[in-house]
């Protein structure tokens, strides 16, 4: 995502999106995948999925989810967030409040010139960063920027073009059938309600809803791994999976801050609440965020 104001929370935000790989607990959380219930100590459990930290052998939760997440950090899960508990209407407008006034009109940051573009470039996004794609994808938008121009480029080219990015083949194969599709069934055409974008290859309701955002205007909320993280730290939008947190967002988010809240949070959780140590001392919702562990 591109935000259009140079500064936010007081600093420049660092646009370094290679820097550091996303851990497999936080990839594993964009795609909906997470783990219910580890047993700690055979007699206690952290349910980090319902946000529950259990008794442990000692009979102290904080120490039961202590080793929970020692464990989980030894068995390559990574970073874990429990859940905050949802935050009040009056503390949710305060923060989307500073949010608008630090970055009014914030962008995505997919190169892209169309609809049609718009989809292929989210769609071969996951697992991939923004920079990384752009970089595949503007030399091949330049030549096929249409379904039936990426038809006609054909799966050997398009492979090629697309190379560097992750999972490669198997997108470009998304790519040609979600072009042929279109072609066939839409008459080229992308279409703009929810299900009909979910019904083609590589895409799902993440992608489907960045297109209903950022395209045709609507006030879908794309949830990915930075939004389910931030989401459950600061109360924003609790949940347990990538569904209750959109479901959050909609329900809880006032209506006026409601067609760039996805945005925001992509932002707030790419560039100052990151993962392993967030940046509260340059955060703008600092005073208003429940969580304790908070860093200088």
């Amino acid at each position: 995502m591109r935000g259009a104001h140079p500064h936010f929370g007081g600093q420049p935000f660092e646009r370094k999106l290679g820097a550091g790989a996303v851990d497999h607990f936080q990839r594993a959380g964009d795609h909906a995948v997470m783990i219910g219930l580890l047993w700690v100590f055979g007699h206690g459990c952290l349910r980090f999925g319902e946000g529950y930290a259990g008794q442990g052998a000692t009979g102290d939760p904080k120490i039961a989810a202590f080793a929970f997440a020692a464990l989980a950090q030894a068995a390559g899960l990574g970073h874990i967030t429990p859940m905050a508990k949802q935050l009040d209407y009056a503390q949710m407008r305060a923060i989307f409040t500073r949010f608008q006034a630090l970055e009014p009109e914030p962008k995505g940051e997919l190169y892209h010139t169309n609809a049609f573009t718009l989809v292929v470039a989210v769609a071969l996004s996951a697992q991939a960063t923004d920079a990384g794609v752009n970089k595949a994808t503007r030399p091949l938008f330049a030549i096929a920027d249409t379904p039936q121009k990426m038809l006609d480029l054909g799966l050997e080219q398009v492979t090629e073009a697309i190379r560097t990015i992750g999972l490669y083949r198997n997108k470009a194969k998304n790519v040609v059938k979600l072009s042929q599709i279109l072609v066939e069934e839409y008459g080229g055409e992308v279409p703009s309600s929810r299900a009909a974008l979910q019904s083609l290859p590589g895409v799902g309701r993440k992608t489907a809803n960045v297109v209903l955002n950022m395209w045709f205007g609507q006030p879908a909320q794309a949830v990915d791994t930075h939004i389910f993280r931030i989401g459950n730290r600061t109360g924003i939008c609790p949940g347990k999976d990538v569904d209750t947190v959109e479901r959050a967002i909609e329900d809880n988010v006032p209506a006026e801050f409601q067609h760039h809240a996805h945005h925001w949070l992509i932002l707030h959780g790419r560039y100052i609440c990151v993962a392993r140590k967030p940046k509260c001392g340059i955060c703008p919702i600092r005073d208003l965020c429940p969580y304790e562990e908070k860093t200088e």
